[in-house]
């Protein structure tokens, strides 16, 4: 298996994880913004399937598998995989693999690697615990589709169903702030001043939004994961 990316140093990496941390935890006040946007769902038939778009769904460490769904959750993942693909290098294929495991209510998924094809060879885009510019950018990507992301130990993500949009949640905040310091080379970035830093990063970008709106949002996730495949640089 070949690794492709943007190596970030590990303490650099450790450190912003730290940081991104330390934000949820004391530089953001804790609410209950993030358990509200999580939808609840009626009773309704989960749908098995054992692809996400153009991808073959596998187990964590294992092979192909099929999972049980709630069909909205399937259909945004779907769209989730699209956009990281048109936002990827167009060297790399649409995505051909994705690890992961879906809980059994079938709206939350817990992603460990994106997969794609180069000259023939088969690459991670996104691996769980690899030090590089891709773990920003999957966070990136589904910060942009997802009201709920949760980096776990180890270096996967947890992504739970409900409409995209910026709701000021504490993992929200400290996204923004780790983007700004890692992808962003912003070190001074903190959650007190995370608004003014990641303005500065859409500047950067070209882009005059508030990123606290649903389109500056939008627009600082997309940015951030393009930067984190190294797509745009932005320099």
């Amino acid at each position: 298996m070949n690794h492709n990316g943007h190596p970030f140093s590990r303490r650099r990496l450790l450190a912003g994880a730290a940081a991104a941390s330390a934000v949820t935890v004391t530089g953001v006040a804790a609410t209950s913004t993030a358990a509200a946007a999580s939808p609840t769902h009626a009773p309704t038939p989960l749908v098995t399937q054992g692809r996400i778009g153009s991808a073959v769904l596998h187990a964590p460490g294992g092979g192909p598998t099929a999972a049980r769904f709630q069909a909205d959750f399937h259909d945004r993942l779907v769209s989730w995989l699209a956009f990281w693909s048109a936002n990827s290098p167009a060297a790399w294929s649409t995505p051909v693999q994705i690890e992961a495991r879906v809980d059994r209510s079938g709206d939350t998924l817990t992603l460990h690697a994106i997969r794609y094809r180069r000259n023939d060879e088969l690459h991670d885009g996104f691996a769980a615990g690899r030090v590089d510019g891709s773990h920003w950018a999957a966070l990136a990507s589904l910060h942009h589709h997802f009201p709920v992301v949760t980096p776990l130990a180890g270096g996967a993500i947890q992504v739970g169903d409900g409409v995209a949009g910026f709701t000021g949640s504490p993992t929200q905040v400290a996204f923004a702030v780790a983007a700004c310091r890692q992808l962003w080379g912003d070190p001074a970035a903190t959650a007190a001043g995370w608004h003014e830093h990641a303005g500065r990063a859409l500047a950067r970008a070209g882009q005059r939004a508030d990123v606290a709106s649903r389109a500056g949002w939008a627009t600082f996730t997309r940015s951030s994961l393009r930067r984190g495949l190294g797509t745009d640089s932005y320099e």
